[in-house]
């Protein structure tokens, strides 16, 4: 009977297994998607009418609702609008449109599905099966509990929108906090000699105490630039899943991209103007170089130091040295707010951090999660390091890529990469001196890693010969790397960090700029500098050591060109295009009369491969512009080579509104003084030019009045 009873047990357990697995409720959605788990949307259906700021001509309201319809059905869309038709107004009108009728329409089967599982639970009396019946309660209590928890998101998603638009007042009164830091240091200047002497004296009793603990960290004052002890290539990092679930949750959104900032202020302004202006919370990205408002970092100009400084001033933060001011989390949560709470472009957002002395860069970051429409540029979207260093997440949601008519070229220049001579032997002698310095330090794998990393630099600089264009492959076997695994290499250079590390250390010990020579004349035929040190690597015997090939290169006394601090990240993103698949790319070694002038540069030749993520991951991926020809040729080189389906391609054109009875071209090579009508860059600033082009208009007006 016991045996009887176990086999009932595990037939029992073996159907509830099943019927989980099964059951709707149960499926697991893809990582990262946004729509709730265990509900299934209804059809919508693309509305005869938008809200517009206007009627909407014939062509704008078909334009809306195929875009309505190819978002609805999670679709590929290519719309081709013409200049002057009201492109970017139809797609905010047709896209925002079809956004809030699925977060209601999700609103409303969430409570369907709670009240359907309540209904369903109490009517399950009376199963003469009790193996049904338990398993079926068991479905319905598991779905009941899920209706709630969606529900409750929702709710909370809405309260918190209303409390933020609420609390305002609230919110004002912590952004006074800065200014009464400003009033108080004032006040003070007034006070009497007694409580300044009390301030003074309390003041330097803080000073002290922060004395003391700087000076209790004193023996390992070089602790932070040495990588933590690395302890697997292939187990995730300790922290990686408890930050996940700390991670704020996506709501669905939009991610708008286009080539310029000023395309996406000007996207940014319609969405204003349109109906949504007021209930759509929107957020604009955008690089270091725009945002940052910190003036000793935007002073470097470069957008490479810039990037760095502002990654030094973040480690100078956590080792009790001045960092950077305008990085203090409640100012950026207060910043997040406002930012939600008001549609703002990019200029309005650096004014914005200005007035509340808050990061516009880390701050409309935070602001993701929370947003309805995302603006970003192209390299934001298009590559997935940045990507993900901006909390894009695409799962679920909805792409939308206007200017798309360059799209193919845009994407082979993000992903191709050059390094020069110069970086690479600036990376190598770094490298060598931070090994020598802490290779005491370093434990057995960070260690064996940055030993791999330099073998692999010194490989690169033997590369520099003659100018030749070779695949992949065949460069990885002339450089004699092709045994190495790039990718745990890479993925020990993301996880250790080595290249911030490296950049501190640059920074803290000043490593020597290599002796400028003067430039060896071509015709010359004695070698020297980089040449020479290229040839004893050449006549040398597979037995030398790394460490022979870095005093070679420390010794290397050719003019280098000013580069990075470190320029070893750089390097690194040349490295992650080598993994690209042999036939997708393709290698050019350029050799100049000087040799650390030279470089080595990787070209994309199949866009699909880096855009297959974003066709895949969105649940609709939409590409605009003025002019999509041919057509043929884009779906071949971006969609059906990154495995889009013929039948997932929704094409809509149209023409422009204007009748063709009305219009009137005519083209003038001057005006009326006889002035030459060249409308270069060049010639932007000259006055005849600027007079000449107001005559030819004042003109027309009075032919036309």
């Amino acid at each position: 009977m016991d045996d009887e009873f176990e086999d009932d047990d595990d037939i029992l357990a073996s159907m509830e297994m099943d019927n989980i697995t099964c059951s709707p409720s149960q499926t697991t959605p893809k990582s990262g998607t946004q729509q709730e788990p265990g509900v299934t949307l209804t059809d919508m259906v693309a509305p005869d009418k938008f809200p517009f700021p206007f009627e909407p001509y014939n062509i704008q309201r078909d334009f809306m609702k195929q875009l309505y319809q190819c978002l609805q059905s999670g679709n590929v869309g290519i719309f081709e609008s013409p200049t002057g038709t009201g492109k970017s107004l139809s797609l905010i009108c047709g896209a925002l449109k079809w956004l809030h009728d699925f977060q209601e329409k999700q609103k409303q089967e969430v409570e369907s599905l709670l009240n359907e599982a309540t209904n369903v639970a109490s009517s399950t009396k009376g199963e003469v099966d009790w193996v049904t019946e338990f398993t079926r309660k068991k479905e319905q209590e598991e779905r009941l509990s899920q209706a709630k928890r969606e529900l409750e998101l929702i709710q909370k998603r809405e309260n918190r929108l209303t409390s933020m638009r609420s609390t305002s007042k609230v919110s004002r009164g912590k952004r006074k906090l800065v200014q009464l830091e400003d009033d108080f240091t004032d006040l003070m200047k007034n006070a009497s000699s007694d409580v300044q002497t009390a301030l003074t004296t309390e003041l330097e009793g803080i000073k002290r105490q922060r004395l003391d603990q700087s000076s209790a960290t004193s023996d390992d004052e070089d602790g932070h630039l040495i990588p933590d002890d690395y302890q697997s290539d292939e187990e995730k990092t300790a922290n990686d899943d408890d930050e996940a679930d700390e991670e704020e949750c996506h709501v669905t959104k939009i991610y708008y991209c286009s080539r310029t900032h000023s395309q996406l202020a000007q996207f940014v302004r319609e969405i204003i103007k349109s109906p949504f202006g007021d209930d759509t919370r929107v957020v604009s990205l955008g690089s270091r170089q725009n945002l940052c408002i910190n003036q000793a970092v935007r002073r470097l100009k470069s957008i490479s130091l810039i990037n760095d400084r502002c990654l030094e001033l973040q480690q100078k933060k956590s080792k009790a040295k001045p960092g950077c001011p305008f990085r203090k989390q409640e100012l950026l949560d207060d910043f997040k707010d406002r930012a939600l709470l008001e549609v703002c472009d990019i200029e309005q957002l650096v004014t914005l951090g200005r007035q509340t002395k808050t990061c516009p860069y880390y701050g409309s970051r935070l602001a993701v999660p929370a947003a309805e429409v995302v603006v970003l540029p192209y390299n934001t979207l298009l590559h997935k390091a940045t990507r993900q260093a901006s909390g894009v997440r695409l799962a679920g949601n909805i792409v939308i890529v206007d200017e798309a008519h360059n799209l193919l070229e845009t994407i082979n220049n993000v992903h191709s990469v050059e390094v020069t001579g110069s970086q690479l032997l600036r990376a190598h002698s770094q490298l060598s001196q931070y090994e020598n310095k802490f290779r005491s330090r370093l434990k057995a794998k960070n260690l064996m890693y940055v030993k791999q990393m330099l073998f692999v630099l010194s490989s690169l600089v033997r590369c520099l010969g003659d100018v030749h264009l070779v695949t992949i492959n065949n460069f990885l076997f002339e450089a004699k790397v092709d045994n190495l695994n790039l990718f745990k290499l890479l993925r020990y250079c993301q996880r250790s960090q080595i290249s911030k590390k490296l950049n501190g250390f640059v920074e803290k010990y000043q490593v020597p700029e290599v002796v400028q020579a003067k430039p060896t004349e071509p015709k010359q035929t004695n070698t020297t500098g980089l040449s020479k040190f290229l040839q004893e690597i050449g006549k040398s015997k597979a037995g030398n050591t790394k460490e022979e090939i870095a005093a070679d290169v420390s010794q290397s006394n050719e003019p280098m060109a000013p580069v990075l601090n470190s320029p070893l990240m750089h390097i690194e993103s040349f490295l992650l295009a080598l993994t690209t698949a042999n036939e997708d790319g393709r290698v050019v070694v350029n050799r100049q009369n000087l040799m650390s002038r030279s470089s080595i540069k990787f070209l994309l030749l199949n866009p699909a491969v880096h855009f297959a993520d974003v066709l895949q991951e969105a649940r609709a991926v939409v590409v605009a512009g003025g002019t999509m020809q041919p057509i043929d040729e884009f779906k071949e080189q971006l969609f059906y080579a990154a495995g889009i389906q013929p039948d997932r391609i929704l094409e809509f054109s149209c023409g422009h509104v204007i009748p063709a009875d009305n219009l009137l071209p005519l083209t003038l090579a001057s005006g009326p003084t006889g002035t030459t009508l060249d409308f270069t860059y060049q010639a932007r600033d000259n006055p005849k030019l600027v007079s000449e082009h107001a005559t030819i208009y004042i003109g027309y007006v009075k032919m036309m009045s």
